[in-house]
C-alpha cells in the first residue's frame, strides 16, 4: 500500500494515544560504495496529506518531484534533521554500525523531542524514545517517507558536487552505487578518496592499481573472506599481515579480536558514538 489511510494513519493513531510527536527516520546511501551515508528524521503535521499529495518513497519519484517534495517538507515539517556520515567514518567503523549510529544521531538532533520514533525496515537500539520498525516504511508511513526524501535529495546533491570534482566516475548518474558503468570506471581509474576503501570491489580495484588509502580503513568481512579464498591454507592473521604490508596492498586498520559474521565488517562492533550536525 503506497497511499491511503495507512500512509498517515499509523502516526495519527500514535498521536491520538498521547505518544506523539511521531518522528520518522530513514537513510540514503547504505548500499553505495562511494560517498556518504545520509540519515534524516522528520516530524510532519497531522492533516497535511492534502498539502503533500506527491509524498511517497523517494526511490519511486522522479528527481524533479523529489525536489518539489523536499522543499514542501522543509517548509511544512514540525521539525526535521539531516545527518551526513562521511565515507571516512564508514571505512573506519563499518556501514552497519554507522547506519544505526546515524539514525540515533538524526533522532537526537530533532529540536522537538519525539514521543515515538518509526524507522524504515529495522529497529534501532539506543534511541531515547519508544520506537518501532515498519517494513517498507518509506512507502507506508508519511513521516518516514518525508525523511526518505530529505535524505536522498541531500545525498544526491552531495554526489553531484563530487561529480564536478571527479567527472570520470559518473557520480551524477549512479550516485556512488555499484552500477556496471561505475564498476567499469573503478577498474579503469582505481578508487578516489570519495570511495569507501573498506568495500571489497573498491579494495580490489585499489590493489590492481597499486593504490593505498590516506586514512585508516577496516576491511569488510566479505573482503576478508575473498582474500582467504585465494589461499585456503592461510589463517586470518596471515591475511591481515599481507593486507597490512605497505609493499603489497592496503594499510588496513586491523581489528582487535574476533570478526563477527553479523557485523559484516572487521571490528565493526567497536564503534563509538560521535556527534552529528543538523542541516537546516
Amino acid at each position: 500500500m503506497v497511499r491511503g489511510d495507512l500512509f498517515w494513519g499509523l502516526q495519527g493513531a500514535l498521536d491520538r494515544r498521547g505518544l506523539g510527536p511521531v518522528a520518522g527516520v530513514d537513510e540514503a546511501g547504505a548500499g553505495a560504495c562511494a560517498g556518504p551515508l545520509v540519515v534524516a528524521a522528520c516530524v510532519l503535521k497531522q492533516g497535511d496529506a492534502a498539502k503533500l499529495t506527491e509524498l511517497t518513497d523517494s526511490k519511486l519519484m522522479t528527481a524533479k518531484a523529489r525536489d518539489r517534495v523536499y522543499d514542501l517538507v522543509l517548509a511544512r515539517a514540525v521539525d526535521y534533521s539531516v545527518i551526513v556520515i562521511p565515507h571516512e567514518e564508514i571505512d573506519l567503523y563499518g556501514i552497519r554500525v554507522m547506519n544505526f549510529e546515524g539514525m540515533r544521531r538524526a533522532a537526537a538532533a530533532l529540536r522537538v523531542s519525539p514521543g515515538y520514533v518509526l524507522t524504515d525496515g529495522f529497529r534501532i537500539p539506543g534511541l531515547t524514545a519508544p520506537n518501532a520498525a515498519v517494513i517498507k516504511g518509506d512507502r507506508t508511513v508519511a513521516c518516514i517517507a518525508g525523511a526518505s526524501v530529505l535524505a536522498k535529495v541531500t545525498r544526491d546533491r552531495i554526489m553531484a558536487g563530487h561529480h564536478d570534482e571527479l567527472p570520470h566516475y559518473g557520480f551524477d548518474v549512479h550516485k556512488g552505487y555499484s552500477t556496471s558503468d561505475h564498476l567499469a570506471a573503478l577498474r579503469e581509474h582505481g578508487p578516489s578518496d570519495v570511495h569507501r576503501w573498506s568495500y571489497t570491489n573498491v579494495a580490489t580495484a585499489a590493489i590492481a592499481h597499486g593504490m593505498r588509502p590516506a586514512r585508516p580503513v577496516v576491511l569488510t568481512y566479505a573482503a576478508l573472506e575473498k582474500a582467504m579464498e585465494k589461499d585456503a591454507g592461510a589463517g586470518l592473521a596471515a591475511v591481515l599481515d599481507e593486507a597490512l604490508d605497505p609493499q603489497l596492498s592496503l594499510p588496513l586498520h586491523a581489528p582487535g579480536a574476533g570478526v563477527g559474521h553479523n557485523e559484516r565488517s572487521a571490528g565493526g562492533a567497536g564503534a563509538r558514538s560521535r556527534g552529528g550536525a543538523r542541516i537546516s
